[in-house]
């Protein structure tokens, strides 16, 4: 599927981090434990880091164990698409942004109700904004 927000590998190095970059465009691991949000359970939309697409509400969260954030379902349909990745020796499904390609994580059907799925996502490549808070 051709993505809507297409930009040279040299734009994407000067707006992301160099681990940003390495995990979302290059398609690199995020270590267990490592990243920002495995352990934050504040009330918020995730976006992607790249493009800003939202791509998943934190009421999907959920504590798999596996020290990355994942979620049950995605807040957007649409937004995320699942990639069947044969790299590696093994099949996986990787889970990108629809609007940009970033990688994101991986896809498992290991997952809680209401779908079994679980979208284990990197930290470097989503970013919270957080609900705002009445009064």
């Amino acid at each position: 599927m051709p993505h809507t927000i297409e930009k040279p590998e040299a734009q994407w190095r000067e707006e992301l981090d160099p681990e940003e970059f390495r995990i979302a465009r290059l398609k690199g691991p995020e270590r267990p434990f490592a990243g920002n949000y495995w352990n934050t359970w504040e009330k918020g939309a995730y976006h992607c880091r790249c493009c800003g697409a939202e791509l998943f509400h934190s009421d999907a969260k959920f504590d798999a164990g596996c020290g990355h954030p994942c979620f049950h379902s995605v807040a957007t349909a649409g937004n995320v698409e699942q990639i069947e990745d044969f790299s590696h020796a093994s099949y996986r499904v990787e889970a990108a942004c629809a609007h940009c390609g970033a990688h994101l994580g991986f896809v498992f059907d290991d997952g809680p109700l209401p779908n079994g799925l679980r979208y284990r996502i990197n930290s470097a490549s989503i970013r919270l904004i957080p609900e705002k808070k009445a009064g």
